[in-house]
């Protein structure tokens, strides 16, 4: 069998385990991972949590850490094109090769009476990906929630919660409060936390989950804090940082929001030994690439511009609004082809971005 064929056919019986569909708990996760010999063990992580910007904000502290000089891995998700996108050490994606040999790996630890959903599964590939490349800190993104989550396993340096809105309440619970108690779950004792929760009643439940488990607490607007300058360039101040006329590769009037969290959480990393300074951040942000998120693909002279966004809920249709303006050259006509998941607010969706088109081509995503 080809390599290319092996990966293919790994790949393929791994999306078979999505008929187990979502499964919230940590049982099955630190069954597989015993069975792997606990890799997550001993492993520095950052863990993100949050509704929107878990990705960019991971991003951001990949570059600046890997200008540091640390050996970072990333998992993320979902992928958009493809399956290796979701394990990253240094930037770089893992190879089909090391998809395969992971696979093996988890697949001879599974219990069949416990059968592991696609993410569980997925995670402890991520785990034992991380170790065996000897990574130096893993950056886990949290795939639905927080609490249940198969990466609340991790053992974090500190904890990042982005931001809240309403998703997936048929798994989270109805309303802010049920989906901010589930966020908050990613909180540990003592491991300082960042974050960017704006609802007052939200941002009340994570912070007292934060003050019994007297996790510091470092928020987006008190202790972190960003001005806009002209030009998409902006000043960020943080407790022992301050980055003056900065920029970010990464397009959008919210990305200094992401970065403000990046930023907080890189000073924890700092504080707890990791080699990494305010110039290494402010030219992470200058250097770090995020695809599908307000992307300008590339064209010839003389096409229109094109860009892709993964906007899938609300808040995110709302950034991705607010950025429209910056980004149209004069006043070309704006067409937008727009596909969206059935299990999305379609309604609301749509009644944010529709109106700032001139055109629209709908299409299946």
């Amino acid at each position: 069998m080809s390599a290319a064929s092996a990966y293919q056919r790994a790949v393929s019986k791994l999306y078979e385990l999505q008929k187990f569909g979502i499964k919230l708990g940590l049982s099955s996760t630190r069954n597989l991972l015993k069975g792997l010999g606990d890799p997550h063990h001993g492993l520095a992580c950052v863990h993100l949590a949050g509704t929107n910007g878990k990705g960019s904000v991971g991003a951001m502290l990949e570059a600046a850490l890997m200008q540091a000089g640390v050996k970072v891995g990333f998992y993320t998700s979902p992928h958009l094109e493809r399956f290796t996108e979701r394990f990253r050490v240094n930037g770089k994606e893992i190879s089909q090769r090391q998809v395969v040999q992971l696979c093996k790996a988890v697949w001879q630890v599974v219990d069949h009476r416990e059968p592991p959903t696609y993410f569980e599964f997925v995670t402890a590939m991520a785990f034992e990906h991380f170790r065996r490349q000897e990574v130096e800190l893993a950056i886990m993104e949290t795939g639905l929630g927080g609490r249940l989550d198969a990466t609340n396993i991790c053992q974090p340096l500190v904890t990042v919660i982005t931001n809240l809105g309403r998703e997936h309440e048929d798994y989270l619970g109805k309303g802010l409060a049920n989906i901010a108690y589930e966020k908050a779950g990613i909180i540990k004792k003592k491991v300082p936390l960042i974050h960017g929760v704006m609802q007052p009643s939200a941002r009340r439940i994570v912070e007292d989950t934060a003050r019994e488990r007297k996790a510091p607490i470092y928020r987006r607007g008190r202790e972190l804090s960003f001005r806009r300058r002209t030009d998409g360039r902006f000043d960020l101040d943080g407790r022992r940082w301050k980055l003056s006329d900065v920029t970010t590769n990464l397009v959008g009037a919210h990305q200094p929001i992401n970065a403000c969290l990046a930023l907080g959480a890189a000073e924890v990393l700092a504080e707890k030994g990791l080699p990494i300074t305010a110039g290494h951040m402010a030219q992470g942000l200058n250097e770090v690439h995020w695809p599908g998120r307000l992307e300008q693909w590339p064209t010839e002279p003389g096409q229109a511009t094109l860009w892709l966004d993964g906007a899938h809920n609300p808040g995110a249709a709302q950034a991705l609004l607010t950025s429209l303006e910056g980004m149209r050259r004069g006043r070309k006509p704006l067409v937008m082809v727009v596909g969206i998941m059935a299990d999305k607010e379609v309604g609301k969706l749509l009644g944010l971005i529709l109106p700032a088109a001139d055109m629209v081509v709908y299409s299946r995503p």
